[in-house]
């Protein structure tokens, strides 16, 4: 028998032109002023001065905060929480990747319950939803913006901690496919990867389920096939929007399935030494597949399939194989070779991270439970 499953998303308008729609919903949403939250390569990139006009032509004042770095600090968070206070502010905007998003989904609950960022690290420990929220993507891959997920950057323990509720959900999602042709190619190729780890992790995570693999297959499929030619035509529109579908699709399905070692072990190496995230997930990804593959072989074998990988009558070591050796393709070939160690992990690292990755919310839905010596040996495969 199915065991009893929740499924919670935001309303989502997805297509070219949602972004223009951010003034009609603001002003739905009651807004005096709104709180733009946002970073520098975004207003350099012209959205939010977009943003802007839209609020103008609705007659919504608002003020901008774009002090955040990217992987967003607990400083930055107090910082936009006072500033949205001391505006008079009462509905935010995020409009940018996942830092700006998760960046806003703090502010907001600090602003509604006058507390600490850090106090609501873990599950469901948020008493009282933020300010309205409207967020506008403009990476394809972190899928904040539909997402029950908040990570933030612990700057004392150098750790990224998770938040993890219902009131973490958008209260709409302006998804605009046009937004990421202003991405870089590698930004392209990291958040890319980062979609693929959320399908990928959804679909072994202990609390799958048939509605989450609806959309974590789908996700995969996309990608798989979308992502190198995107890399080799970045101004194709159409390819663009297929990534972004990707991006809402494995966020749906890791927003409600919950994530695995790999997102445990990034979100503690992105805390330490300020990496990207997606090229984090990427680098890990194939180590912990092949940890995980003997406790979750039947759920990677769907993996391969939608891999597009003819697994066959092949036994599961050939499934393993095969896999490991498709994702580290696919890597190659989006321009992602480097180890960790040439990122900065040195093996003084491996205990410290692997005993923060040991107590992220994602190890608990991943298929193997494992102990800090085998987490530190995932650090050393993947350097």
């Amino acid at each position: 028998m199915l065991e009893l499953r929740k499924f919670v998303a935001p309303e989502f308008i997805f297509g070219n032109g949602a972004l223009s729609l951010v003034g009609r919903y603001a002003a739905n949403f009651g807004a005096k002023k709104a709180l733009v939250v946002t970073d520098p390569g975004v207003i350099d990139a012209g959205w939010t001065r977009k943003i802007i006009g839209e609020l103008e032509t609705e007659k919504i004042a608002y003020a901008v905060f774009s002090g955040v770095s990217a992987n967003p600090r607990d400083s930055e968070v107090k910082h936009g929480a006072d500033f949205y206070t001391e505006q008079g502010c009462d509905v935010i905007i995020a409009v940018g990747g996942g830092s700006p998003m998760d960046c806003a989904k703090g502010i907001g609950i600090i602003c509604t319950n006058k507390r600490t960022i850090l106090d609501f690290e873990g599950v469901d420990n948020v008493p009282v939803p933020g300010p309205p929220l409207i967020c506008i993507p403009t990476t394809a891959g972190t899928s904040a913006d539909v997402s029950q997920f908040a990570i933030i950057n612990d700057t004392l323990r150098k750790s990224k901690f998770a938040i993890i509720s219902k009131t973490m959900v958008p209260d709409i999602a302006l998804i605009d496919p046009a937004t990421t042709l202003t991405m870089s190619p590698y930004l392209t190729a990291c958040t890319g990867m980062d979609a693929l780890v959320h399908a990928i992790e959804a679909v072994v995570s202990t609390a799958n389920s048939p509605i989450t693999d609806i959309h974590a297959f789908q996700a995969i499929r996309l990608i798989r096939r979308t992502l190198p030619l995107a890399m080799a035509s970045p101004d194709d529109p159409e390819l663009r929007d297929s990534l972004m579908l990707a991006s809402l699709e494995a966020g749906l399905a890791f927003s409600n399935a919950s994530l695995g070692a790999v997102h445990a072990l990034a979100h503690s190496l992105g805390g330490l030494l300020d990496l990207a995230h997606g090229e984090c997930n990427a680098v890990l990804l194939g180590p912990v597949i092949a940890y995980n593959f003997g406790s979750a072989s039947a759920r990677y074998r769907l993996v391969a399939e939608q891999l597009g990988l003819d697994t066959g009558k092949l036994s599961d070591a050939g499934v393993l194989s095969m896999l490991l050796d498709d994702i580290s393709a696919l890597k190659e070939s989006v321009g992602i070779s480097v180890g960790l160690g040439e990122r900065g992990m040195t093996e003084k690292d491996f205990s410290r991270l692997a005993q923060n990755a040991l107590h992220d919310p994602c190890m608990v839905t991943n298929p193997r439970i494992p102990e800090q010596r085998e987490l530190e040996a995932l650090y050393a495969g993947a350097i």
